[in-house]
């Protein structure tokens, strides 16, 4: 009788093999990773989005434009693409009204507040292209375009009516006696009865510097404080002007 030979015994197979235990090890590893890349995103897009585009830092920022240099606080930059050191061809800028001051946690309701369009002022700051700023086109260009009989408006302005053809559809022009400066102007597209007043329907420019023209806007609601926001945006754009720029902080044509 033959004998049947006995079968090898099986080797015993581990429950989870080692290839199965590094490809959990890197799965979790990964999953941690996700984890706090989420974390520290989510905390930065939550810091953004509270911030609203604004920035909180007063880092002073050297920006050059043309001829002039100048030294502004970084939180007083409306762009963020425009908040670093450097050469531009024109600079953005904010600020409350009163007190001239940067975005910041405690003044969020005045940048963000859209029922409140009298607490901003808006600067454009550029290199100058005319040889006149608003003031110096009054009598050569504004006047001629003048339609009727100028109006008192209140506080010290003047009100004229633009042509039709002027270009300039329904604004109007404010003017005023100013100091010893050239007359003062400033072009407004007033509001229409039961109609609110917007926080930039007014806007002025005036040559600062060597060669910057500063354009300004501001809520028509704010013409009563036409002169003290004349000499604030001088003082804050010729303040911040390098030293060796300070051709002139209030140069005028």
């Amino acid at each position: 009788m033959t004998r049947r030979a006995s079968a090898p015994p099986q080797r015993e197979l581990p429950l989870i093999s080692d290839r199965f235990v590094l490809r959990l090890t890197l799965a979790v590893a990964l999953l941690i990773i996700i984890t706090l890349a989420i974390s520290i995103g989510g905390r930065w897009l939550g810091q953004g989005m509270a911030l609203g585009g604004h920035s909180e830092s007063g880092a002073i920022l050297t920006v050059t434009i043309g001829e002039d240099t100048l030294k502004v606080p970084e939180n007083t930059v409306r762009f963020a693409e425009q908040r670093r050191s450097g050469t531009t061809e024109r600079v953005d800028l904010y600020f409350t009204w009163p007190g001239m001051m940067g975005y910041s946690s405690e003044r969020r309701d005045s940048f963000d507040n859209i029922e409140r369009p009298d607490t901003l002022l808006f600067l454009q700051i550029s290199q100058s292209t005319m040889s006149k700023d608003m003031s110096g086109r009054l009598i050569p260009i504004y006047t001629q375009l003048f339609d009727g009989p100028s109006e008192p408006y209140g506080n010290g302005l003047t009100l004229h009516r633009l042509k039709n053809t002027s270009g300039y559809g329904q604004e109007v022009l404010l003017t005023a006696e100013h100091q010893s400066q050239p007359t003062y102007a400033v072009r407004c597209l007033l509001p229409s009865t039961g109609e609110r007043a917007t926080s930039g329907d007014c806007q002025r420019d005036i040559h600062v510097g060597r060669d910057l023209t500063v354009l300004y806007r501001f809520s028509s609601s704010l013409l009563k404080d036409w002169d003290h926001i004349d000499a604030a945006v001088r003082s804050f754009v010729g303040s911040r002007l390098d030293a060796s720029d300070s051709y002139s902080a209030s140069k005028v044509d």
